[in-house]
């Protein structure tokens, strides 16, 4: 019944998703508290399908499931949570469980895990309950930076020293010895035990026996600070195309290992981040209490309206010209929208691409000409148009005129605005990601209004 579950309920054709009718099975078999069914529809999931049906649960049905299916809960599905669906779990497994769990996952994902956990008491009472060593490891790990190369590597690794032949290291591998659960290369370490290359696993396969490690290993080893940025790390990944790669402390030492899978999820966590915040986010708060949702949003909002404010302000300068002539009232939002837009274009491009380091200050002016030029030419384009409409709608060519040319100058600042206030703010060592649009929808907003109501000012009455 599982595996035909599986099959012809949990998935569709094309996509892999879960399906709305498996998660109300799993609510009716909750409602009833059967068990014996939860677990029953639970034993084909993989991790990810099982952190993804928590997350459709509500509340209640959450903690009934976690009680049911706790005596066979995998760890795994802790990391896979959403942080404030994460915490009720953590919350209904009790300290004990969850430091059972931290001894299942692998080190990075046991360093994380504790991590999010923001009580200071908490933390102690849950660390209190894990052996010394991996008490150790991840005290070690949290006393670094939080987004270090440090909390994101793994501590389980291979390394070998370099006199080593393939029939010795072969042999250590199959001795039962202490290994992580996968691996795709061996590091090679002097005496300090400072990774000097490392082996492929399919090159070790393909060597001889009597071959040194030192005749097949790749030298050449792009070693990881342990306090390098993640993003830093994620940048390394992506340019070098690495599967794995070594991190050292200070002395050089090798200390573990960062591998994709965990730079996948950075990159990921990277673009989500910065999306969030272009959007005046700080945080995914999907599955956050309601009051927790406002007060995040809030602060963002309440800076919006002041931004709102002082084009209100701009407007009201010249309320005598809207008064004189009402056309302009029903004009002027399109020049302030189409600015906008344009901007926020521009500023989407800049701001992911200072993130991945495609826009440096090697070729930051050749971007900046390329986007005004792009600026000045769908300003012309859209004046036109626009100007256009306005003659047919109201029959004054002064109207056309006046909402063409606002259109090229908002148009024109609205692209200078999206590329140069991202690149002033990394500058500034600022996030652009952080407060870049709330500044160039008020440059689209009053450079939009202060040029079509000057010029209808200027030209009309």
């Amino acid at each position: 019944m599982p595996e035909q579950l599986h099959r012809d309920v949990l998935r569709s054709d094309d996509s892999y998703g879960l399906l709305p009718e498996f998660v109300s099975l799993m609510h009716d078999a909750l409602e009833s508290e059967n068990d014996a069914q939860v677990l029953e529809l639970v034993e084909p999931l993989h991790y990810a399908d099982v952190a993804d049906l928590i997350e459709n649960l509500d509340r209640d049905d959450r903690a009934r499931f976690v009680r049911a299916i706790k005596s066979v809960f995998n760890a795994e599905v802790l990391p896979e949570l959403d942080d404030a669906v994460r915490e009720e779990v953590i919350e209904e497994l009790g300290f004990e469980d969850f430091a059972a769990c931290l001894r299942e996952v692998e080190s990075d994902d046991a360093v994380y895990l504790v991590g999010q956990i923001e009580d200071d008491d908490e933390r102690a009472a849950v660390l209190a309950k894990l052996p010394a060593e991996l008490r150790s490891v991840i005290e070690q790990a949290l006393a670094l930076p939080e987004y270090s190369a440090g909390r994101l590597m793994q501590r389980e690794l291979v390394a070998v020293p370099s006199y080593w032949t393939v029939g010795e290291t072969i042999d250590y591998l199959r001795s039962g010895a202490r290994l992580p659960d996968e691996f795709y290369q061996i590091f090679i370490v002097d005496p300090r035990h400072r990774p000097v290359g490392s082996v492929r696993l399919s090159a070790l396969l393909r060597s001889r026996r009597p071959v040194r490690l030192s005749q097949i290993m790749e030298s050449k080893a792009f070693e990881i600070p342990v306090t390098m940025d993640q993003e830093e790390v994620a940048f390394l990944f992506r340019q070098q195309d690495l599967l794995s790669a070594p991190v050292v402390d200070a002395s050089g030492r090798l200390v573990g290992r960062i591998t994709v899978d965990d730079v996948v999820d950075v990159i990921d966590e990277e673009a989500e981040d910065d999306m969030f915040r272009l959007a005046g986010l700080s945080e995914r708060d999907l599955f956050s209490a309601v009051v927790d949702t406002v007060k995040s949003r809030s602060t963002w909002l309440i800076l919006n309206l002041g931004t709102a404010v002082l084009a209100s302000l701009v407007i009201g300068l010249f309320e005598s010209t809207l008064q004189a002539v009402v056309a302009l009232a029903v004009l002027m939002p399109i020049v302030a929208s189409m600015g906008g837009n344009a901007g926020t274009q521009t500023l989407t491009i800049a701001v992911r691409a200072l993130a991945t380091k495609e826009l440096t200050a090697a070729n930051a002016m050749r971007i900046v000409g390329k986007e005004t030029v792009v600026g000045l030419i769908n300003g012309v384009v859209f004046a036109l148009l626009t100007g256009a409409v306005s003659y047919l709608w109201f029959g004054d060519m002064a109207i056309g005129l006046v909402i063409g040319a606002a259109m090229i100058i908002n148009m024109l600042a609205a692209a200078l605005a999206g590329i140069a206030i991202p690149l002033a703010l990394e500058r500034l060592k600022v996030d652009p990601a952080v407060s870049s649009g709330v500044f160039l929808t008020t440059v689209t907003d009053v450079v939009g209004f202060f040029a079509f109501l000057g010029l209808a000012a200027a030209f009309i009455l």
